[in-house]
């Protein structure tokens, strides 16, 4: 009868973070605007991200608009609110409309610009190092993660997938913050597990099948 040893299942420490994570989460994020969003430090801004978001996937979705005639309408509407501002505002002494100054300043552009371009090139040396095959794990974990989202965009619209990527973004970071020991604690469990099974599989089923006399040699 085969055994099966328990002092490797200390490998993983109960304390371990998820994905070996040894920084915390909102350093992970980047420690920056997009992580206080994500995390819902500025709990307007992202429920009003949240609610944009839905409100986009109701009209595109369930209305049936298409991104043309949104656009058009969205427009009509904002031109006819100013419009009627603008006319009111010496009736009823409101300050006329006016863009922000930041908007129509070049330096702002060239800030956005200059953020996309490094999270950009960022994006593309972190593909680069995984194609080449720097990291073994990480490139077939790549692999596979992009055939599981192939095969589940044929079964869900475009628009679908992408509404509940942005819902898992806003949403699981910061459940998973909130609730950071207790999910930890699953992953420990979960690891340790699957851990037993692979070495139980391996005992009862790969340990026996013949091998050749060079690997009985090697073995010895």
């Amino acid at each position: 009868m085969a055994t099966y040893s328990s002092d490797s299942d200390n490998d993983f420490a109960p304390t371990s973070k998820l994905l070996g994570r040894q920084r915390p989460i909102h350093s992970v994020l980047g420690g920056g605007r997009v992580a206080d969003i994500l995390l819902w430090r500025d709990a307007r801004f992202s429920a009003a991200i949240l609610i944009a978001v839905a409100a986009m996937w109701f009209l595109f979705e369930v209305v049936d608009y298409t991104f043309v005639t949104l656009l058009c309408h969205v427009s009509i509407t904002t031109m006819l609110i100013v419009f009627i501002w603008y006319a009111g505002a010496d009736i009823f002494g409101w300050t006329p409309p006016s863009l922000p100054k930041e908007i129509l300043q070049d330096t702002t552009f060239e800030d956005i610009a200059s953020i996309l371009h490094k999270k950009f090139n960022n994006f593309l040396s972190i593909c680069h190092f995984v194609a080449c095959g720097n990291d073994a794990k990480l490139f077939f974990l790549a692999i596979i993660s992009l055939y599981i989202l192939s095969v589940i965009g044929n079964y869900i619209s475009t628009l679908n997938l992408l509404f509940f990527g942005l819902l898992c973004v806003e949403i699981l970071p910061f459940l998973y913050e909130r609730y950071e020991e207790e999910v930890d604690d699953v992953a420990y469990k979960l690891r340790r597990q699957m851990r037993k099974t692979g070495r139980k599989f391996d005992a009862d089923f790969l340990g026996k099948i013949p091998r050749g006399p060079g690997k009985e040699k090697r073995q010895t």
